[in-house]
């Protein structure tokens, strides 16, 4: 009977160490692996010689390259739109929004303002996430530090219903 209650008591320890893993590895920002990810390797499109060799624009370091695969330029095209117009060789702002963007920059704007968000959020995940690492429930690393900054949009619905706003765009409830 002793070695019985061993063995019960081993397969035991094995099922609770097996529910102490994270089992949301899809929601995190870390790999659980240490090798490659192997989808963020893209496949290169057909090399094509140019028609004219002086109108290549001179290469870059780091900068993108005319065989890169651009997935969500391809599904604008493929959609109707213009693939042209959200090309990451195109960095200059379209004359569409030339005056949205002179509007949003009228008090000065940031040119380092993508660095500087970067180094906030950081902060603020540390901060956070100190013990968001000891989970009782199934959601992710995500929710469990940026939940407070979350926006209910029921409620703020009928926080701008009460108001006496039209919100036609709402749905109907």
């Amino acid at each position: 009977m002793g070695v019985m209650r061993l063995k019960c008591l081993g397969l035991l320890m094995v099922v609770a160490v097996a529910g102490c893993t994270s089992s949301d590895t899809l929601r995190s920002n870390q790999s659980s692996t240490p090798g490659p990810d192997e989808f963020s390797i893209l496949p290169r499109k057909e090399l094509t010689q140019p028609a004219d060799y002086a109108a290549l624009p001179p290469p870059v370091p780091g900068g993108v390259n005319r065989t890169d695969q651009d997935p969500l330029s391809d599904a604008v095209a493929a959609l109707g739109g213009s693939a042209a117009a959200r090309s990451a060789l195109n960095s200059s702002v379209p004359s569409s929004d030339s005056a949205l963007v002179s509007y949003a920059s009228r008090m000065g704007r940031d040119p380092n303002i993508r660095q500087v968000v970067f180094e906030e959020d950081e902060e603020f995940r540390r901060k956070r996430g100190r013990f968001t690492s000891i989970r009782i429930t199934k959601k992710g690393l995500y929710e469990d530090v940026y939940k407070p900054q979350a926006l209910d949009y029921r409620e703020e619905w009928w926080r701008w219903k009460r108001a006496g706003v039209q919100t036609p765009s709402a749905p109907v409830q």
